[in-house]
């Protein structure tokens, strides 16, 4: 399929607004829809389909596929495209016209159990952590995104790009980098390479702390980053001296800093917040 020709017929020229860079490279459709490691049982949902080239790829490896476009345009050709192009298989395809950051589990039946996709790069974290939050389902995910954020997702405790995407994606599942993307497979080029990122969801810490509160102190946490969590969690907790004490409750030292946490430390400090602390129920 040629996307500069079907985007002149449609008369679509991408947006930085959307964040639309299309892919146009068959070999790189194919090794992302080789890296997700599809089964015939799974119901891909993917957002941001754009012209509907990885969307093509997908359509013969799934039992379903469920193309989220916020784009009318886009959303309206997507299903003649996949008759075209796609054969039988275009029958496994339900376009969803509307804004992955709205999708409920309710908008998808059958459920989704898989996220693959080429995600815009400005609205790729929450996403997909909206995603994740909403559609309990989904089991595991292969995302294309900006190097930059491919990097945040997955780095681990201590390592400078760590912060709130990192922790956050964590809680909800295991990330790891699955390859890096060249800029020239895509249309237009973007000045930045692209990376995917590969999850498996697990469950999330022990202690049954509830998400919002374990995230609202990720957020504190991070909002200051280079000062002791003593500090930067005073705010969170009514004051340093009542952070000082959550943390030495938690078994964490007030003087670290949230770059230096896993998610189940902070889930711990969630756990042992004061009474008034922001987030606590």
């Amino acid at each position: 399929m040629e996307i500069r020709e079907l985007a002149g017929r449609l008369g679509v020229v991408p947006t930085k607004r959307l964040g639309q860079n299309f892919v146009h490279d068959p070999n790189t459709v194919r090794r992302i829809v080789a890296a997700a490691d599809l089964s015939e049982a799974d119901v891909v949902l993917e957002v941001g389909p754009g012209l509907g080239s990885l969307t093509l790829g997908l359509l013969p490896a799934a039992r379903h596929v469920h193309a989220v476009e916020i784009d009318p345009v886009l959303a309206g050709a997507l299903p003649a495209t996949a008759v075209r192009h796609a054969g039988p298989a275009a029958d496994r395809l339900r376009v969803h016209r509307a804004d992955a950051l709205r999708i409920a589990a309710a908008d998808l039946d059958p459920a989704p159990t898989a996220l693959v996709a080429n995600l815009p790069y400005n609205v790729a974290v929450p996403v997909v952590l909206h995603l994740l939050a909403e559609l309990p389902t989904l089991r595991r995910g292969l995302v294309m995104v900006q190097k930059e954020v491919a990097d945040r997702l997955v780095a681990g405790p201590g390592s400078r790009v760590y912060g709130v995407p990192s922790v956050k994606l964590a809680w909800y599942a295991t990330a790891r980098a699955a390859g890096r993307v060249p800029p020239n497979v895509f249309w237009p080029v973007p000045n930045v390479d692209s990376g995917l990122v590969a999850f498996t969801r697990h469950d999330p810490p022990r202690g049954g702390v509830p998400r919002e509160r374990v995230f609202a102190v990720i957020d504190a946490a991070f909002a200051q980053r280079r000062k002791t969590l003593r500090a930067a969690l005073a705010g969170w907790a009514g004051g340093p001296d009542r952070a000082a004490a959550a943390l030495v409750a938690a078994g964490v030292d007030p003087t670290a800093r949230g770059e230096s946490l896993t998610v189940e430390q902070f889930a711990a400090i969630a756990a042992s917040a004061p009474a008034g602390a922001s987030g606590a129920q």
